[in-house]
């Protein structure tokens, strides 16, 4: 039995990137006879600068619309990563097999502590280290199979990395985990920059379209949605996500809410009013039972409590033996 595991920050509102990139597959993955857990990973949100009420607020948010969204108990561990020690006692430990180099390659330090430096903001050592307390969540669980957004690839390849290198040195402890994406929209861009991921860590923009949105604002910020032409006009629909990546986001978003095929989509369209209209109405459909779901639980917060102990406490059983081991292992007396 391959176990599963994946994990959202809770730096800001969950979008539809969030929810075709990784939600959805989530639900889907808790279907199969896998055994899948899910995790609010709120100590990746400490990484930055941060108002401590607002992740308590986020965290509980995140954990509402993945119920809302489908996950259920009965079929998966859901929990927060602070309620689960192992996370933060086998980090240290990942620190102590990773390298300072590999650490400074990877790509989201690279581009955060440049926009951290370039706002007048301090870097904090958390912001290098992460990919190895990310590493460290993954471990814990002897985890199969990690599904992510293509922007995560890099950070499951460190953990690999990091799981062969304990293993050689100092015994076999960590399965070796692999990524796994969905094949459409794993990766949804910004609405006005398709070029750049739709982000939801402190951005409120018009080109990020939120779970929680209401009907009317997600038409609005489809059907302003930038489509290449620099008119906003009707123009051919085309896929060519490198040279027009606004109708190829579009076509994206929409094959991954109606189980089409990007290319093949746009043969069906001869101008971007047309699209973006299907665009909106997909996309205000695939969210509205999502919506009124989290509107019920959001209404009845001890039972998302209730939810959130039991998931800690099935997931501490199973993280803490690996970490037991990974300290004998690595040479530490037992207490």
């Amino acid at each position: 039995m391959t176990r599963i595991f994946s994990g959202v920050k809770p730096t800001g509102h969950l979008t539809l990137g969030n929810y075709l990139g990784a939600v959805r597959q989530w639900v889907a993955a808790e279907q199969e006879p896998d055994e899948a857990l899910f995790c609010v990973v709120d100590l990746h949100a400490l990484t930055v600068e941060h108002d401590p009420a607002r992740v308590r607020r986020l965290s509980r948010q995140a954990a509402t619309l993945l119920l809302a969204a489908g996950l259920t108990p009965e079929k998966c561990t859901l929990f927060v990563q602070s309620h689960v020690d192992e996370h933060a006692r086998l980090s240290y430990l990942l620190e102590c097999t990773a390298s300072d180099g590999e650490l400074r390659r990877m790509v989201q330090y690279k581009e955060k502590a440049a926009k951290a430096q370039a706002s007048g903001e301090g870097v904090r050592l958390s912001l290098l280290t992460y990919p190895v307390l990310m590493a460290a969540d993954i471990l814990a669980y002897r985890t199969g199979e990690v599904p992510v957004g293509e922007d995560q690839r890099q950070h499951v390849e460190l953990t690999r990395d990091l799981a062969v290198r304990f293993n050689q040195r100092y015994g076999y402890t960590f399965t070796v985990p692999k990524a796994t994406h969905p094949v459409v929209a794993a990766r949804v861009m910004d609405l006005q920059d398709p070029r750049s991921k739709m982000g939801k860590s402190g951005d409120t923009g018009p080109g990020v379209v939120f779970i929680l949105d209401e009907p009317e604002a997600v038409r609005k910020k489809v059907m302003r949605a930038v489509t290449d032409s620099g008119e906003g006009g009707d123009g051919a629909v085309v896929y060519d996500p490198a040279g027009r990546p606004g109708v190829a986001n579009l076509l994206d978003v929409l094959a991954a809410c109606t189980g089409g095929e990007p290319a093949a989509l746009a043969d069906g369209y001869t101008g971007y009013g047309a699209l973006k209209r299907d665009v909106a109405d997909a996309v205000v459909e695939l969210l509205r039972p999502v919506r009124v779901r989290h509107a019920e639980l959001a209404a009845d917060p001890g039972t998302v409590d209730a939810v959130l102990r039991a998931g800690a406490g099935r997931a501490r059983a199973i993280a803490r033996p690996v970490v037991d081991a990974a300290y004998r292992a690595i040479g530490l007396l037992e207490p």
